[in-house]
């Protein structure tokens, strides 16, 4: 078996139970959204589910360093036999599908390839944009070839509302394409927070958010204004989790009765061993099961 094996026990707030290489969180959001947003905890439906890989750095190109970028295809091949098997409701690429390359058609090659296997693991999709999504494409570009009509959007499922950002913009506002920007300047620029902020104010649901760049750090890693986007998730008083990537290693933080969760990258190391995805179960009550695979740690929160 690949997936990963757990023992339960009793977490509170950010507390951690490490057995061998599994992390087990359970941890609870302490009443911190009302509870007017989630069904009964006697209801029988069944789970919202949900596949999730980040940073697969798909590249024609010998690895370099600890990045594999051919292998990728090999190692979303394993989880999209997974995906298939479990038969989810969609599933989401949290940034970073391909790597750079030196040209325009060489990158869109690369999309095309990797598009063409990410397409067979479930029938809707979601793409979020990574730096490297746009390193030599233009945004358009990117999203015309994976059909993809917005770079940051929401959408309803089940008992819940989803958020798909896009920190791919300078600290001037200006999007990300053509090699203008490092990649330690992300940011939310003000018209997407005004989004966020209508798009949250609007719904009734309780909320996932997808993201690249993370939301719950301050350093190279993280959204220069981060802190304002978190504000308007804490405000809204209906965001559960939020689920980056980027930083290509397994990470957890809470903030303000939030979990941040960072999966880890499936580029990274030679080998199926090495492979790193997950699936997301969702319950009615606000219960949020997190199935790790090969690195990919496992967690479990109750609302």
């Amino acid at each position: 078996m690949i997936e990963k094996t757990a023992r339960k026990t009793q977490i509170q707030r950010r507390a951690f139970l490490r057995d061998g290489s599994l992390l087990l969180c359970g941890a609870s959001l302490g009443g911190a959204l009302p509870r007017r947003l989630f069904a009964d905890k006697t209801e029988a439906a069944q789970p919202l589910r949900i596949g999730l890989v980040t940073d697969l750095h798909y590249a024609d190109k010998p690895h370099a360093g600890s990045r594999y970028y051919r292998q990728s295809l090999d190692k979303l091949a394993e989880a999209g036999d997974e995906f298939q098997k479990q038969k989810l409701d969609f599933v989401v690429e949290l940034g970073d599908l391909i790597d750079a390359a030196d040209s325009v058609e060489t990158e869109l090659g690369y999309l095309t390839r990797i598009n063409r296997d990410f397409s067979k693991t479930c029938k809707t999709r979601h793409y979020v944009l990574g730096n490297h999504c746009v390193q030599t494409l233009k945004k358009e570009e990117f999203l015309a070839a994976v059909e993809q009509p917005k770079s940051y959007y929401s959408f309803d499922a089940g008992n819940f509302h989803f958020v798909v950002l896009d920190a791919c913009f300078r600290s001037d506002g200006e999007p990300y394409g053509r090699n203008n920007f490092k990649w330690t300047d992300p940011n939310i620029p003000a018209a997407e927070l005004e989004w966020l902020k209508a798009d949250l104010d609007k719904t009734t649901k309780p909320t996932i958010v997808f993201g690249h760049q993370r939301l719950d750090v301050s350093n190279n890693h993280g959204v220069k204004n981060a802190v304002a986007v978190r504000k308007l998730f804490e405000d809204s008083q209906k965001v559960l989790a939020v689920f980056q990537g980027h930083s290509h290693k397994n990470d957890y933080h809470q903030i303000g009765g939030i979990h941040y969760c960072t999966m880890v990258a499936m580029v990274e190391g030679t080998g199926p061993e090495n492979n790193g995805f997950s699936t997301m179960a969702l319950s009615g009550d606000g219960t949020i099961k997190i199935t790790g695979f090969r690195k990919q740690d496992r967690y479990e929160w109750s609302a």
